[in-house]
């Protein structure tokens, strides 16, 4: 039984080195162990308020971006509005340019058709007159006595006419 139950000197030697030892540990090293768990402990609760922090400036960031994001599709949909407008504007404004080009136009041209017209008007008179002019003069010439023979020799001048 003597393996199982220790003697009086083992139990005394065991206390003293565990006394001397606890002594020695606790005199140089808890210190810099209870220093070093506090420290560690400081950090580790640094550490998270540094990322709760940071959790809620990223979520701050978040926010500010999705705004700056809103604003720029706002900004986007103003500038494509004000250049559908100007677009449209430009567009209106090159319409009524070239109506008003195309109503200039035609009335020129109709202008120069009337005067064209006029132009022939008065032609056509002047050679009808200066027609009927050759042929008084030649009917004066002949000295017809018959209206018959008159009309003969006017339809006979008539078809021997060219008109221009």
């Amino acid at each position: 039984m003597e393996l199982v139950t220790p003697g009086i000197g083992l139990i005394f030697w065991t206390a003293l080195t565990f006394s001397i030892v606890f002594f020695v540990l606790r005199s140089f090293a808890w210190k810099p162990i209870t220093t070093a768990l506090k420290e560690r402990e400081e950090s580790i609760t640094n550490a998270l308020s540094a990322a709760e922090k940071a959790k809620a400036d990223l979520q701050q960031l978040q926010s500010s971006n999705e705004k700056l994001l809103q604003e720029a599709r706002n900004e986007r949909e103003r500038i494509l509005r004000d250049a559908k407008s100007a677009a449209d504007k430009m567009v209106s404004e090159a319409t009524d340019k070239a109506s008003t080009e195309r109503n200039r136009i035609i009335a020129e041209a109709q202008e120069a058709i009337r005067q064209e017209k006029n132009a022939a008007l008065a032609e056509l008179k002047k050679q009808v007159a200066d027609l009927s002019i050759d042929i008084a003069e030649k009917v004066m010439r002949k000295q017809l006595t018959d209206k018959s023979s008159q009309m003969d020799l006017v339809q006979s001048y008539l078809k021997d006419v060219k008109i221009n």
